[in-house]
């Protein structure tokens, strides 16, 4: 790194930065603590290692395409020759071994399949989503609303209250939103549609997954996700029961029957977002949702903005700083969404402040 920097040698600090990264520190401390907020509702920094976080940490130690956080069969797993316990789809035990052993996450984690760890069919596997620890987090109880909310949060950069759009066909919003809230029909026109004529369409991409709780603190439990030929008892179909809640609130309100969601926000203000003109725009399922979320442009400008955060020890404030984010962005983009450039260009930019 001394001679990266040193200006007789060269003076390459992009290089001294991609040589910082390899420091076990980088992925041990650095990404775990930027990753964990995104793993609980709490956005609790100091929440223990798990799939979720060792899977974003192993994405971005190896260099794979990011966007994949939202939509990717994979997952990364201790090593066996770490004498670990077993990953098992109940509990965290794994994770925590590894963290408590302070194991080196450089050479430790090995990348494997979902569908081949947990059991969950390939067609089911999604990302951070379909991890035990995004599960349990956002897929237990509710209607399965709060894993698209926090998405929005986490990877989009973007609340609820931000992409408001009270002009998007209400065709979609299910049985369980009232469309006269106290009576007045004004409150859902020109408030709730605004959430959920765009929210309820994608998160329909969740309509076959739940989180069984083992126990009344949510600390054990396990994903559940109807596979073809699954029936829900309760709905007859693959559909979980979570989506035909308060049923009877408005009884001529959307009916979940499969996980075919659509993207109204194509259309209207949300276009700001960049959607990816070479996708559909609908399609079924949490991966190909994921895929059209991560594709955007907000998600790549998410992702440069919490890094620039992260690293600059600030927001950016000025024209200067915009100028930069663009210029991670395309960096970012170029580089086939390797979040290591982003650390990079930032360290770079902020260097001696």
């Amino acid at each position: 790194m001394e001679q990266d920097i040193d200006p007789a040698v060269g003076a390459n600090p992009l290089a001294a930065a991609f040589t910082a990264m390899d420091h076990p520190d980088f992925l041990r401390v650095t990404l775990k603590n930027f990753v964990t907020p995104w793993t609980n509702r709490e956005f609790d920094v100091f929440a223990p290692l798990n799939d979720y976080t060792a899977t974003v940490i192993g994405i971005v130690r190896d260099g794979v395409d990011f966007r994949r956080i939202l939509y990717g069969d994979i997952i990364y797993v201790g090593a066996a020759a770490l004498g670990l316990p077993a990953y098992s789809n109940t509990n965290n035990d794994h994770y925590e071994a590894m963290e408590a052993q302070g194991v080196d996450l450089t050479t430790s984690l090995e990348a494997r399949t979902q569908s081949g760890v947990t059991g969950i069919p390939a067609a089911g596997a999604a990302g951070v989503w379909t991890t035990r620890a995004g599960a349990r987090a956002f897929f237990i109880d509710g209607t399965n609303r709060a894993q698209f909310r926090f998405t929005m949060v986490n990877h989009l950069c973007n609340d609820m209250e931000q992409v408001k759009d009270t002009t998007r066909p209400t065709d979609r919003v299910r049985k369980d939103v009232s469309r006269s809230p106290g009576g007045d029909s004004r409150i859902f026109l020109n408030n709730c549609v605004g959430c959920h004529s765009g929210m309820d369409p994608m998160a329909q991409a969740f309509a076959y997954y739940d989180f069984e709780n083992q126990d009344d603190t949510g600390v054990d439990g396990f994903l559940v996700y109807n596979d073809v030929g699954m029936v829900d008892p309760d709905t007859g179909t693959r559909v979980d029961a979570k989506y035909h809640v308060n049923e009877a609130t408005f009884a001529f309100g959307f009916d979940t029957q499969d996980d075919q969601w659509a993207n109204y926000w194509r259309e209207g203000p949300n276009r700001i977002h960049g959607w990816d003109p070479a996708l559909p725009g609908s399609g079924a399922g949490a991966a190909s949702m994921g895929q059209e979320l991560a594709h955007s442009q907000s998600f790549a400008q998410c992702q440069v903005k919490k890094v620039f955060t992260n690293v600059c020890l600030r927001e950016p404030v000025d024209t200067a700083d915009r100028m930069q984010l663009d210029t991670m962005a395309s960096n970012f983009a170029a580089s086939n969404y390797q979040l290591k450039q982003v650390f990079a260009d930032a360290a770079v930019y902020c260097m001696g402040d």
